[in-house]
């Protein structure tokens, strides 16, 4: 398949005795990674940290709660992953517990369930059920560490996740290079804000994560063939150490091989899709189908054709395909994706069967 983009002192000496360590150290903090990954290993693994951590990472200061008004479009029940939701948008505690994962450069600049722009850099989460926007102070049970983070969107849909950071939330509590962790999340309500309030930690330095090569192809349009195969997302590991270890650099990896050619398209009948995205775990197909019918069923959507209302996944060599509209002119659907990609700030590909 071929994907074009459519037109977005001692010290010193310290460090040389230790350098001969160095890949037992970073080897040692993947084995520890994977010990405690989640669950489901697989959800969002194509996903991963950006390219390069911010130096002044640890020091993102907590959300400042104020009064908003809530988005009333954001806030009606909805279906995802099979589960019906029911926001609370009343003012009522809320308190849960339970495990906490992140997300981060797979969605980076994508629209929120808020309308807003996903910034994996501001301190923000996504929550099934509480108000958007709402606030929410959430602690690592472990060791106590907490940040308040602002509720702009919706998600996790897996059921033992009950909260989607931002990287830099998880970051901040640690929980970067793990992937998930346990949490308490409390609803910090406005009339608690003094109580709430506190210091961010005491900045620390931040490993830079390993630089991704990202392909381009040059071209009108994307294409994607359905007898060829798309290369999957690649694996990433944040390398961002633990507090108190030793230094170590980033985890080298090397970069996602260029796409195949495309193969020829079918003759006469062909039906042209915009492939949003295209994924070796299914459950992140159906994720991602599910974030989208919530966004292209918003009033925001309405200038958008009915076409495009309706995301649907399709599983073919190994993939499975999130995919929007079905048109019989390749002119038609280059046109959808330019429209889709204008509202959503998210690539697309063409899929033609």
């Amino acid at each position: 398949m071929r994907a074009e983009q459519p037109q977005a002192g001692p010290d010193v000496a310290r460090a040389a005795l230790w350098l001969p360590w160095l890949p037992l150290a970073v080897a040692a903090l993947v084995v520890a990674s994977c010990s405690s990954a989640p669950k489901h290993p697989g959800f969002y693994r194509e996903d991963g940290p950006p390219e390069r951590v911010p130096s002044d990472l640890l020091a993102t200061p907590d959300a400042v709660p104020r009064d908003e008004p809530l988005n009333p479009y954001a806030n009606r029940p909805y279906a995802a992953l099979g589960r019906t939701y029911v926001p609370d948008t009343s003012d009522a505690p809320f308190k849960q517990r339970g495990m906490a994962s992140w997300y981060g450069r797979e969605f980076q600049g994508n629209r929120t369930a808020s309308g807003e722009r996903y910034d994996m850099f501001a301190m923000t989460a996504a929550h099934p059920t509480l108000p958007i926007p709402s606030y929410a102070r959430v602690t690592r049970v472990d060791d106590g560490r907490s940040v308040i983070v602002r509720i702009n969107d919706r998600g996790p849909f897996v059921r033992d996740r009950i909260i989607d950071l931002s990287y830099a939330a998880a970051a901040r509590l640690g929980l970067a290079v793990p992937g998930s962790g346990e949490v308490v999340v409390e609803r910090v309500l406005t009339g608690r804000l003094a109580r709430a309030a506190s210091p961010p930690p005491a900045a620390a330095p931040v490993a830079p994560a390993p630089v991704v090569a990202a392909a381009s192809l040059a071209g009108e349009a994307p294409v994607a063939v359905a007898l060829a195969v798309v290369p999957p997302g690649s694996q990433s590991v944040s390398s961002a150490l633990p507090s108190g270890q030793r230094p170590a650099g980033p985890i080298a990896r090397s970069a996602p091989a260029d796409p195949p050619a495309a193969a020829p398209a079918p003759a006469g009948g062909s039906h042209w899709s915009v492939q949003v995205g295209a994924f070796k775990v299914a459950m992140n197909a159906e994720a991602l189908r599910d974030r989208l019918a919530l966004l292209l069923s918003s009033p925001d959507a309405a200038s958008l054709p009915v076409a495009l209302r309706a995301p649907r996944i399709e599983r073919q060599a190994g993939l499975t395909r999130v995919l929007i509209g079905d048109a019989t002119q390749r002119a038609e659907a280059l046109r959808w994706s330019r429209q889709l990609e204008q509202f959503l700030n998210r690539p697309t590909v063409l899929y033609v069967r």
